[in-house]
């Protein structure tokens, strides 16, 4: 697919992973809506402040940037927010607030931004941010890895199901990332550190890796229904490792 000229709408436009793919989309000549929760800072053409849980929000933010620009073409749905507590301790208000945001909030995206491709009759492409803790165990993280899995299953499903009308479905699935949500855990004594060295690459992802792997992804008009690691190789971590016992 080519992205010169085309209709983009990208959530979590405002930072972050989703303010790197609005300022690489605007590189490859796409024009750009974004919603955010938060106002943008000048990186897409249109910026719309909308909570992607709330579906009146959606239904009408996707409208308003259908219309702005003459429909929408290809989609990154790069919206979501992090959490931390034992499923022993977690309060149901915080389970919903991460599943409400990340996983209702995709669905509620997605399906708008399908319908508008479904409506104009000329496909597209659509692109979830999920994570690698959607099939790794992360420890403190149930409400958000549950997320991330479901968006996972979500863009399978849909995969299948917007096939018929040329509309392709897949999701890039960051590691640890240097983004705004990614510094709340400076608090984590050793963590930076640690998943530094785990990485294949030996270091931290960025914002722009992982857009990079979202813009790979539209662009690849035989993939569906698949979910690409932009981890630098994190997820290739093993416990059980038998080469550390050689110190190697």
């Amino acid at each position: 697919m080519d992205l010169d000229g085309a209709a983009a709408l990208v959530t979590g436009g405002a930072s972050g992973i989703g303010a790197a793919t609005v300022d690489l989309l605007r590189d490859s000549g796409a024009r750009v809506a974004s919603l955010d929760i938060h106002e943008g800072h000048g990186h897409a053409e249109l910026d719309i402040v909308c909570d992607i849980a709330d579906e009146d929000q959606v239904t009408a933010a996707v409208a308003q940037a259908h219309d702005a620009l003459g429909g929408i073409t290809v989609a990154v749905l790069s919206a979501g927010v992090g959490g931390f507590g034992s499923i022993l301790e977690l309060e149901a208000a915080e389970w919903d607030r991460v599943l409400g945001i990340n996983l209702r909030g995709t669905f509620l995206s997605l399906r708008q931004v399908g319908r508008a491709m479904v409506g104009s009759g000329r496909g597209g492409a659509i692109v979830a941010v999920g994570s690698i803790s959607g099939f790794l165990v992360d420890r403190m993280m149930g409400h958000y890895s549950v997320s991330k899995a479901g968006v996972a299953q979500l863009v399978r499903v849909a995969a299948r199901e917007l096939g018929p009308f040329g509309i392709r479905v897949n999701a890039v699935a960051p590691g640890t990332t240097d983004t705004p949500m990614f510094a709340s855990t400076t608090r984590l004594a050793g963590y930076r550190a640690r998943v530094t060295e785990r990485a294949a690459l030996g270091a931290l992802g960025t914002p722009h890796g992982v857009a990079q792997a979202a813009l790979a992804l539209l662009g690849l008009d035989w993939v569906t229904g698949q979910v690409l690691a932009a981890d630098g190789g994190v997820s290739l971590w093993s416990p059980i490792d038998p080469a550390e016992s050689l110190g190697r």
